[in-house]
């Protein structure tokens, strides 16, 4: 029996519970990881807030704007506040290759309309048209309580950006639903994914008309124009040039009678922004590869735009950063770097729903508390729109976490034919780069609440750190 044991233990692979396996010490630093992970998740609902966020802990790191810093060996460069990349140049040149970690900073939404507001006919309230961003599933985001966040760019050019809906002083807002007793031809009769029409996710803004009498055209509106005037200095006419996006109000909880789960909105993939950061903030002084850890925006629709993956901000970037470091800076110098360069696609994956475990093949998918996931591949049916990582990579990297103690596992995005889904891998990897996704697991993921372990985060953390300082 004890042979065949050995045998068992020499020759298979099973996925390992971190908190079976993890010392006392390391629970708890996982634990205690997660508080920075929550006040991060409460302040960055928004691109914007992501970034607004990483500036001023750049600033505390020692961080320099590449353009600013000559000889500066922690720089960084932000683009049209929504995307960033930050940098710590390491001993070997730069064209010999970077250790780059990329994760998206969008998540899924509702947005308003560049002229949203107006003043329902049938029931004098004012309301705001919107439309969603991303994939959402329509109906979880009707009947209940949102929050506003955006940007105002007034005629003058100043910035005006409002929250409203967080603090507990605040209104919220929400999307009414049918009640159940009339929904019975207008919902019941469809299709989950049609039950609610997009036309019909409208936001109540307000009820009260303006001067409070009934002469007043359209006096619902008129006074929501008042009160956002008197209070942001905006008019209507600045709506058209606004960013202001609908989010679930409220914060990032602890989840499961003992506290081992994380409960919060956008998890999907601010996870790995704030993971992948504080493993570049964290690692060894003098690493032998430049790192570097691009925030993207657009994912969730594309990676399209100026501001995401498709662009060319990380290519500049790295360009940018052959000059600073003195070497060459060329078409084929840059190219070579790219190609030598190593990627971890830092994005989610989805873990097995014990509600719903019937769309996953348990043998190759992520179980929520095993640990960070290594994903060869993502994509749709015959791996459709995937990058599909190289054997070789796939190796190296699973090779650094076990020398370094990472707790890990392999997982797919559900089974074959039943779905699927797409990362930032294969941007990246049409640039030459060897590059393989590599995330923690959430349950309910694109929700307005998604679940994660706090082990898993704490797994990912520690093996982009691993990444950084040993791939």
């Amino acid at each position: 029996m004890k042979k065949t044991d050995e045998l068992r233990k020499k020759l298979t692979y099973s996925r390992k519970n971190f908190w079976n396996e993890a010392s006392v010490k390391e629970q708890k630093e996982a634990l205690n990881f997660s508080e920075g992970y929550k006040n991060f998740l409460d302040e960055c609902k928004t691109e914007r807030e992501s970034i607004d966020y990483y500036v001023k802990e750049l600033e505390k790191q020692g961080y320099k704007e590449i353009e600013k810093a000559k000889k500066a060996k922690k720089v960084f460069r932000i683009s049209r506040n929504k995307n960033a990349g930050i940098a710590i140049i390491g001993r070997k040149p730069i064209s010999e290759g970077v250790n780059l970690i990329v994760s998206h900073i969008d998540a899924p939404r509702v947005d308003l309309k560049q002229n949203p507001l107006h003043e329902d006919g049938s029931t004098n309230l004012g309301m705001m048209k919107t439309h969603y961003y991303g994939g959402i599933k329509k109906y979880q985001w009707m009947s209940t309580p949102l929050a506003l966040h955006g940007t105002f760019i007034k005629k003058n050019g100043k910035s005006v950006k409002i929250t409203i809906g967080e603090d507990d002083k605040d209104p919220v807002f929400v999307m009414p639903d049918l009640l159940p007793h009339l929904a019975r031809k207008v919902q019941y009769t469809k299709k989950i994914g049609e039950a609610i029409d997009a036309g019909k996710m409208n936001l109540v803004f307000n009820s009260i008309p303006y001067p409070k009498d009934n002469e007043t055209k359209e006096a619902v509106k008129l006074n929501a124009l008042v009160l956002l005037n008197e209070k942001y200095d905006i008019v209507e006419e600045d709506f058209l040039s606004a960013e202001i996006e609908i989010v679930p109000a409220g914060k990032a909880r602890d989840a499961g009678i003992d506290r081992s789960l994380v409960l919060g909105y956008g998890q999907d993939d601010r996870i790995c922004a704030y993971t992948s950061a504080c493993a570049l903030f964290d690692a060894k002084d003098k690493l032998e590869k430049t790192a570097i850890v691009y925030l993207a925006d657009k994912e969730e629709i594309g990676s399209d735009g100026n501001t995401g993956a498709k662009s060319i901000f990380i290519i500049d970037f790295i360009a940018d950063l052959l000059k600073h470091n003195g070497e060459n800076f060329d078409s084929s110098t840059l190219r070579k770097a790219l190609i030598n360069s190593q990627v971890l696609s830092a994005d989610v994956n989805a873990g097995i729903n014990p509600n719903f475990p019937s769309v996953h093949e348990k043998e190759n998918a992520v179980h929520i508390g095993f640990g960070v996931s290594v994903t060869k591949f993502t994509g749709s049916g015959g791996k459709g729109g995937s990058n599909d990582a190289n054997a070789e990579f796939n190796s190296k990297i699973i090779d650094i976490y076990n020398k370094e103690g990472v707790s890990w596992q392999t997982g797919a995005l559900g089974k074959v034919d039943e779905g699927g889904g797409g990362t930032i891998a294969k941007f990246m990897a049409e640039h030459g780069a060897e590059v393989i996704d590599c995330g923690p697991g959430v349950l309910g993921m694109h929700s307005l609440y998604e679940l994660t372990s706090k082990a898993d985060i704490y797994s990912s953390y520690k093996a982009y750190k691993a990444f950084f300082e040993n791939a």
